[in-house]
């Protein structure tokens, strides 16, 4: 939106900086809200995809900003809308071509959409209702148990999956066979995908311990 008829410093700010508004907004769109002030008259010049109800020529209530002041970007900072949403938000000095204060773009994002889709992703992640799992069911889920021990031993050398070398498969395959992980039915072909290791390698790695016990 834009005003009839307009000042030369709002002319500056919305032949330079309307753009810059409108793509924020476009990109960020329909989260983001893009506002110039005036800060001359203390208007609002320009709006971009409006989520505040403000208009243009309403007062900008910005009398507090030093127009002289070295701080070119304000903010983060968080606001309520209208609506009681939270907004966090971001107000950039737009400068003149003597490089003195003209105007302030203030950019308000709606982050309450994102608070309700934090809140939907922990129920579902936490999950209600869920308890034990069941002794009888599990007692024999010998995946369940080579995976609690792999990533128990990862965790402790603050290792990765994705950077195990060869020497690290072959420390863990003797761990899970000392833990008695081999036991169950393609255990030896779930501990080979696992690591991403050749079927043979590992049953090499059992045979060799084997033959050392």
């Amino acid at each position: 939106m834009r005003k009839k008829k307009a000042s030369p410093v709002t002319d500056l700010l919305l032949d330079r900086y309307a753009p810059i508004a409108d793509g924020i907004a476009a990109l960020f769109f329909p989260y983001a809200e893009v506002v110039i002030h005036d800060l001359h008259d203390q208007t609002v010049v320009y709006l971009a995809n409006n989520l505040s109800k403000r208009e243009i020529g309403d007062d900008s209530a910005l009398e507090e900003i030093d127009a002289s002041a070295d701080e070119r970007v304000i903010g983060p900072y968080e606001k309520l809308n209208w609506d009681g949403r939270r907004m966090r938000c971001v107000s950039n000095v737009l400068f003149d071509d003597a490089g003195k204060a003209a105007g302030m773009m203030c950019i308000n994002f709606n982050i309450a959409v994102f608070d309700d889709v934090r809140t939907t992703l922990d129920l579902f992640i936490k999950g209600t209702g869920i308890g034990t799992k069941p002794e009888e069911l599990f007692r024999d889920d010998w995946q369940d148990r080579i995976n609690t021990f792999l990533h128990g031993w990862l965790r402790e050398r603050q290792i990765g999956l994705n950077s195990l070398t060869r020497e690290h498969k072959r420390e863990i395959v003797e761990a899970l066979h000392a833990e008695g992980a081999f036991r169950g039915k393609s255990s030896a072909n779930y501990v080979a995908a696992v690591l991403t290791m050749g079927r043979a390698t590992v049953y090499k790695h059992l045979k060799q311990m084997k033959e050392h016990g």
